[in-house]
């Protein structure tokens, strides 16, 4: 979902007057001496721009501590009655919202910019949260639930847009990778404080993260790239000034932007035959496969069982603390792969993340068949108490490392210009739907073939994701999209000319 615009040049390097060919992204020379340019301003508004997706976040872990309080019979935080089915969909609306605004919403950041776009977002969300505050029936609340989602699911595709095109390639999977980190630090906060504080009060606490978000995200560059796409030179330099510091080369990298941005005006390219070239259809291919195996790699089936693993683990542990232990250690492991993701690289991460996967659903698939035949009390699953627990906490550390955040990376990083709005908001829709699939049917599923054989269904689906991580996708890190294209497929000697 992110949208990178990269470029290839060859820039005279150092006093010594040494030609070098280096790559260039939309918003930074990738540098001709060096690594040069302040990084801080660069992180300083990537994590500005991913206060929404903690507002996101938030939203996403709102319905596991609510949802439980809200259904049950003698609930006094609405003055209405919710039943388990009214529940199940007050869980679930999110993501339709989510997937309805996906395609549009790529639409929309291309006309109004990245920026104002992200703005313009806080209205619906807190619009939502205060429907969901104050609701006076069950409609109203899912009424806010499905709005909220909206709002959420464009982030999902604004976020990581912005943050992919002020960042140097140097740190631009790092910057990334703080999306998905700050969506399992938002599924945090709501597993901790809805856990003990009443309904209202936590629901007002989530009305004003996407308000506190607006009013710090007011004073960031809006991106340099979409400003020189719409021919406002002046404020593109000023952006990249103020992203990159004052001793950068920005007049070069703007000259270069300038030109590509000429460029594609002078050669345009129908949608057509930019969506059927090989390079796009081998891009398109990985972008909706990953999010296909990380929808389908069981995590919401891991996330549901989490109270009963514990259970079964034999751990003394209340619901709400379980649910919190887990959402620390999503948020510890997908820190450390926004720190190691430009360093080891995506793909490595990614069949790591596969294969653990794929170990832990299957030890999980083979306790719970046990459990299912031969009863929770029998010798060999007595003996076998440790291996839920264990296997829950790896499951969620692998998840977290790789197929959490790279997936929604990867668009950005494959697709060229022409067709990465529709390839990012596409493959965003597609994940919303798959995740109210599984999210509306686990119940349904497990009941009719039984848990153990769930979960050996996830671990067969991330085998299959392990080989095909293995056999198709690239590894990007550090590399322009020019160099990706020819990593795809595309003849070197045609990059240069190709509509970015």
């Amino acid at each position: 979902m992110l949208d990178i615009k990269d470029l290839y040049i060859s820039q005279a390097e150092g006093n010594n007057g040494r030609m070098a060919e280096v790559g260039v992204s939309q918003a930074v020379l990738v540098e001709p001496r060096g690594d040069t340019g302040r990084k801080l301003p660069q992180y300083i508004a990537a994590l500005s721009a991913t206060l929404g997706a903690l507002a996101a976040g938030s939203m996403l872990g709102w319905s596991s501590p609510v949802v439980l309080k809200i259904t049950q019979d003698n609930s006094t935080d609405y003055n209405f009655s919710v039943s388990e089915s009214q529940g199940d969909w007050v869980s679930s609306l999110i993501n339709l919202g989510a997937a309805a605004v996906c395609f549009p919403i790529g639409l929309i950041m291309d006309i109004l910019g990245r920026k104002k776009t992200m703005l313009f977002l806080t209205l619906p969300f807190t619009l939502g949260w205060l429907l969901i505050t104050f609701a006076s029936n069950v409609g109203m609340l899912m009424a806010g639930r499905f709005i909220t989602g909206i709002a959420g699911g464009a982030f999902c595709v604004t976020a990581p847009a912005y943050t992919s095109e002020i960042a140097q390639d140097s740190i631009r999977g790092s910057l990334g990778s703080y999306f998905q980190l700050m969506v399992t630090v938002g599924i945090l906060f709501a597993y901790a404080v809805g856990s003990y504080t009443s309904v209202f009060v936590f629901n007002i606490l989530c009305t004003l993260v996407p308000i506190v978000f607006g009013i710090i995200f007011f004073f960031m560059p809006e991106s340099p790239n979409f400003l020189v796409v719409k021919g406002r030179h002046e404020e593109a330099k000023e952006s990249l000034i103020r992203l990159r510091g004052r001793n950068y080369d920005v007049d070069g990298e703007l000259n270069h932007l300038q030109a590509k941005a000429e460029d594609a005006k002078n050669n345009p390219v129908s949608f057509l035959s930019a969506i059927t070239k090989k390079t796009a259809l081998k891009a398109v291919l990985i972008c909706y496969a990953l999010m296909l195996f990380q929808q389908l790699s069981g995590i919401n089936a891991v996330i549901f069982n989490t109270s009963k693993i514990f259970t079964s683990a034999g751990a003394a542990i209340e619901p709400a603390i379980a649910t919190i232990i887990i959402g620390v250690i999503q948020v510890v492991a997908t820190l450390v792969s926004s720190l190691v993701v430009d360093k080891l690289g995506r793909r490595i991460l990614l069949l790591f993340s596969a294969l653990v996967m794929c170990i832990c659903s299957t030890a999980l698939g083979v306790y719970f068949f046990l459990q299912d035949k031969h009863g929770v009390d029998s010798s060999i699953v007595v003996a076998m108490s440790w291996l839920p627990l264990l296997s829950l906490s790896l499951f969620i550390i692998a998840f977290s490392l790789g197929f959490g955040p790279i997936p929604w990376m990867m668009a950005g990083e494959l697709c060229l210009i022409d067709i990465k709005a529709f390839v990012s908001s596409t493959a965003g829709t597609l994940n919303w739907l798959l995740s109210f699939t599984v999210t509306s049917t686990f119940n349904s599923l497990n009941n009719s073939i039984g848990s153990g054989q769930v979960f050996w269904m996830f671990a067969g689906i991330m085998l299959l994701g392990f080989v095909f991580i293995f056999f198709i996708i690239p590894e990007t890190k550090g590399k322009s999209v020019d160099e990706i294209q020819i990593m795809l497929g595309a003849e070197p000697e045609t990059t240069h000319t190709d509509k970015k």
